[in-house]
């Protein structure tokens, strides 16, 4: 769990790794209630110019989410998550989750990662969350 004073500048996040799996992919859109057929359909992806079927924006930014979270603990609170899709996560493929305390705020007790999560495409999710730590 991060404490506010014990945290730096610079400090850097544990690595996530994530295997990309078709239930991960599907079971991501069906909870986020995303019936878009890219998200588990093979042949309307591949209509759709795709090699596989594809990650939505909500399950990153869920795994986003646990990325801070197993960081910061349950006693942290996420203030604001900004992110930004890149190449896109195929079943099959791993993500590797990465991030730095880029910004540390005393006035509001909170911190700014700054974070990325790779596969073999190149950068999948790029962004800054902010939280406020005990």
């Amino acid at each position: 769990m991060a404490k506010f004073d014990d945290i730096a500048v610079g400090a850097e996040l544990p690595t996530l790794t994530v295997p990309v799996t078709v239930a991960l992919v599907n079971g991501g859109a069906m909870a986020t209630r995303d019936y878009f057929p890219g998200h588990h359909d093979l042949q309307a992806a591949r209509e759709l110019g795709s090699a596989h079927i594809f990650m939505n924006i909500l399950t990153t930014n869920g795994l986003v989410q646990r990325f801070i979270d197993d960081w910061s603990g349950p006693q942290a609170r996420m203030r604001d998550l900004k992110i930004k899709l890149g190449a896109p996560n195929y079943p099959g493929d791993t993500m590797t989750l990465t991030g730095a305390v880029t910004e540390k705020r005393d006035e509001d007790r909170t911190v700014q990662v700054t974070l990325k999560g790779v596969n073999s495409m190149g950068n999948h999710v790029t962004g800054t969350v902010r939280v406020s730590l005990p």
